[in-house]
């Protein structure tokens, strides 16, 4: 064997063991495309928020995204007990590179950006935007859009709670770096209400805010946000996702599990 052909194989070789490594780094090098063969491993965030998990243990299958997701793994052909759960942040679970999970789930609005950098489900559920503030706040009794647009509102910056103030009420609100930021601002008076989806508006009425309320919604228009799952980019099992979901759409299942867990929802008015 010559020395060039010796360096050529050896280029080669190496070339082969840096495409393994990838392989395994990106975390799909099972049979079945998911991280631990014969496992579905499911991430969240750290904590995990009723109405979405129940008591923070999305293991129990509790809450709409933890049932939700068990619905899904059953039609992907995996058991409850082949169900995996890890904790991991929003934003890293959006942002590029290799993943130890194979599915995250933790009310990640379906966005062209996002796509960039990973791969994003089919939507299973679709909210309205919600009015969330104090009893005593002047937006309480706000039941009209002409009424509410009088008021101070807030959001949180990156959501697209903004852009929906903009087109129903026709007002830019105020922009804050976070839903907790903006929760302060409505407790010290700097603010009369809040915008964001519904299910969140519960939450800051009820675990946040001390005589919180959940005063009205937007009308539903289909163009709320639309919220799927996340996988790493390029994963084999985005189409298996997508099948299931649309599966447990016809069968009527995602429906039945909005009205089991989202049902608070129906008792807040539209705003007219």
């Amino acid at each position: 064997m010559t020395r060039s052909l010796r360096l050529t194989l050896a280029v080669a070789t190496a070339a082969v063991a840096a495409l393994a490594l990838s392989a395994c780094s990106a975390g799909s090098s099972s049979a079945d495309g998911t991280v631990t063969d014969g496992k579905l491993t499911i991430a969240t965030g750290q904590p995990a928020y009723a109405l979405w998990v129940e008591d923070d243990k999305p293991q129990s299958g509790k809450g709409f995204e933890a049932a939700v997701a068990y619905a899904v793994a059953k039609e992907m052909g995996y058991a409850k007990s082949d169900v995996v759960w890890k904790r991991s942040t929003f934003d890293s679970a959006i942002a590029p590179g290799p993943k130890d999970w194979d599915l995250n789930i933790q009310q990640f609005s379906i966005d062209v950006k996002r796509k960039k950098a990973v791969d994003m489900s089919t939507a299973y559920y679709t909210t309205t935007q919600a009015v969330v503030t104090t009893k005593s706040s002047k937006a309480a009794d706000a039941t009209t859009i002409s009424a509410l647009k009088q008021d101070a509102i807030g959001v949180a910056a990156g959501s697209t709670s903004i852009q929906s103030v903009k087109d129903v009420l026709g007002v830019t609100p105020q922009v804050f770096n976070s839903n907790d930021d903006a929760v302060l601002a409505l407790e010290s008076g700097q603010i009369d209400a809040i915008i964001t989806d519904l299910p969140t508006a519960f939450y800051m009425a009820s675990a946040q805010l001390d005589d919180g309320t959940v005063s009205a919604q937007f009308p539903a228009d289909g163009s709320g946000d639309q919220f799927g799952f996340v996988l790493p980019k390029g994963s084999a099992l985005t189409s298996k996702v997508d099948t299931a979901l649309g599966k447990l759409e016809d069968d009527g299942t995602l429906e039945r599990l909005q009205t089991k867990w989202l049902s608070s929802e129906t008792g807040t008015p539209v705003l007219k």
